[in-house]
């Protein structure tokens, strides 16, 4: 019986059509900016070939974010570009921003941008009530063809269109210049100031613009902070969030949002925390390169001491540390230290370790965050130290302290740089907080505590947490000595770990008590000797009466023994004497 063939399958079955991908969707065209963190919030630059709005009050930085637009765009993307000012002239604008490094008369004789001034005065637009854009295009075009723009800025709108009292008029002339920007291809910004309950003076321009970009300045508690916001951009996704920015001598600087994605790399390798038996704490071999470390405790429990210790290991090791002090001046800090053993100016001198010492309130929390970020660039640093960390909570309110922290931590663990900071921690706070609530935040935790026994205040440390590795549960005693932070052995008593007084009280019992059991053991073992000796010499006069008897029976048994002979001489010589047989006869006894 021949075997059955298998069932062919259906064609469907048999072969199974591969999943098709998805196409790729297209992406709206982008010009980035060249701004630090502004291109990140806007997902690469803003729209290209389309005018975007940047609207603000007095003071905030919107000529200077189209200026530095305009600049970066010429030098670091080769799109030359048209800068066309109604309020300041070219001169003006040249000065003004020579301090932030832009040199606009080189860009110029290279023909990288064109400024140009237009004078518009409103009193004959309010006369003759005549208003028309023909005369700015054919100056605006010309100036965009002679260098083949890429790029213009309109700086301000107001300026131009301040004079119209009519709002059809306004709405129609507007919708005419953005279409014009549009037609010509240029990426375009125009800056705006701020209205009473609008974004701009008159209301419309945020609304014919594909983006739009608010800039804001604020004073809390005495401090300025500038704050940046997309609040529309059309066809793509941004950040809506309000991001802090700074102007410095390097222009506009946007905090950036990147690290907040939480892609950062966790690295396996392992630093010292200059504190042997505190790296035997923590597996053995300290904390993880690029991690975070959180030592926290009240006031005089040796925070700033720890964080010595580990710039100094940092150095010693040839890597840089960079250290942010908000409490203490450098010269403090090492004076301080030389009394634990730790000589920082040597490292200062040999450009391992930089000091950055400010007063928190000096500037806002996006500067000192800015300031850190730049800091960390020019000096690439493996090693931060923030002393202290709670040093912020009087510049704003709890929220933006903590945003503001968060980012610093992100921006350190995105760059693999291992943190190290300081927090106070008030004495009813619970242990596992810290004032500026970043607790769970941190990869290692360590928590530094006074212990008052015996009307004396010592210091004890332990480790709450440090994730990825096994650590000590102890709760250890150190002391601050002339070469450092020194931990104690743990030593437990019948009430609990003893520290300071209490533990040499307690050692002194110990030791006593070991030495009364010492001494009974010995008073043991010399009467044991002694029953040993004394034994001893029972055994030796045993053995030598054992000697003397053992002679005397000997001698007895030899005499027996020659008088046995003798006597049987006797007889065989007897025998002779009466001639008798030579030979005794041995076979008579039982012969036949």
């Amino acid at each position: 019986m021949s075997p059955s063939k298998p069932k062919s399958r259906p064609a469907s079955l048999a072969r199974s059509k591969p999943a098709s991908k998805p196409k790729p969707r297209p992406q709206l065209p982008k010009a980035p900016t060249g701004i630090q963190g502004l291109d990140e919030i806007t997902g690469g630059g803003i729209p290209k070939g389309r005018p975007t709005l940047v609207c603000g009050g007095a003071g905030c930085g919107k000529t200077l974010l189209a200026m530095e637009f305009l600049v970066r765009g010429a030098t670091q993307f080769n799109e030359p570009g048209v800068f066309m000012a109604f309020e300041e002239t070219a001169k003006d604008l040249t000065q003004n921003v020579a301090s932030l490094g832009f040199d606009l008369k080189d860009l110029v004789a290279r023909k990288k941008i064109v400024l140009d001034f237009v004078y518009v005065e409103r009193s004959e637009i309010e006369e003759t009530g005549e208003f028309d854009l023909e005369g700015l295009f054919i100056r605006l075009g010309h100036a965009i063809d002679s260098i083949g723009a890429k790029r213009v800025v309109l700086d301000t709108i107001e300026s131009l269109f301040a004079g119209l009292p009519n709002p059809l008029i306004l709405r129609s002339e507007l919708r005419r210049l953005f279409r014009w920007l549009k037609d010509k291809g240029v990426t375009a910004i125009i800056t705006g100031e701020s209205g009473d309950a609008t974004l701009t003076r008159q209301g419309l321009e945020e609304y014919v613009s594909d983006c739009v970009i608010v800039l804001d300045q604020r004073v809390s508690e005495l401090i300025s902070s500038r704050l940046l916001r997309i609040m529309k951009y059309r066809g793509t996704f941004h950040g809506t969030n309000e991001y802090p920015f700074l102007i410095d001598e390097n222009g506009i600087s946007v905090l950036p949002i990147t690290s907040l994605n939480l892609q950062h790399i966790a690295s396996s390798e392992r630093v010292p925390s200059g504190i042997a038996r505190l790296d035997a704490m923590l597996g053995g071999a300290g904390y993880y390169r690029g991690s975070s470390v959180l030592v926290t405790g009240t006031a005089g429990t040796g925070k700033s001491s720890i964080a010595a210790h580990f710039a100094d290991a940092a150095c010693r090791r040839g890597e840089r540390a960079l250290y942010f002090a908000f409490e203490e001046s450098p010269t403090e800090i090492m004076r301080n230290m030389r009394s634990i053993g730790i000589n920082l100016k040597m490292w200062v001198d040999k450009g391992l370790l930089q000091f950055h010492a400010t007063r928190p309130t000096i500037f806002g929390l996006e500067r000192h965050l800015t300031t850190l970020r730049k800091a960390v660039n020019d000096f690439k640093p493996q090693v931060v130290i923030v002393d202290p960390l709670n040093s912020f909570g009087d510049e704003g309110n709890p929220g933006e302290v903590k945003t503001m922290l968060v980012r610093m931590i992100d921006f350190l663990k995105t760059n693999q740089i291992t943190g190290l900071y300081t927090s106070l921690t008030s004495g009813g706070m619970a242990l596992d907080q810290s004032e500026v609530g970043l607790s769970s935040l941190m990869d290692t935790l360590l928590l530094l505590r006074a212990i008052e026994t015996g009307g004396e205040r010592n210091r004890g440390l332990f480790i709450l947490k440090s994730r990825g590795m096994a650590h000590s549960n102890q709760i250890r005693e150190f002391l601050l000595t002339d070469h450092g932070v020194e931990l104690r052995d743990v030593y437990v008593g019948a009430s609990g770990v003893l520290t300071g007084s209490a533990r040499l009280t307690q050692v002194a019992q110990d030791q006593a008590a070991q030495m009364i059991r010492d001494q009974e053991v010995e008073l043991r073992r010399i009467e044991l000797e002694r029953k040993r000796t004394t034994l001893e010499a029972q055994i030796a006069v045993l053995q030598a009466e054992f000697a003397v008897q053992e002679i005397a029976s000997l001698k007895i048994i030899g005499q027996e023994k020659a008088e046995k002979a003798q006597l049987a001489q006797e007889r065989v010589d007897m025998g002779l004497s009466r001639k008798a047989d030579t030979k005794p006869n041995r076979l008579k006894a039982g012969a036949k």
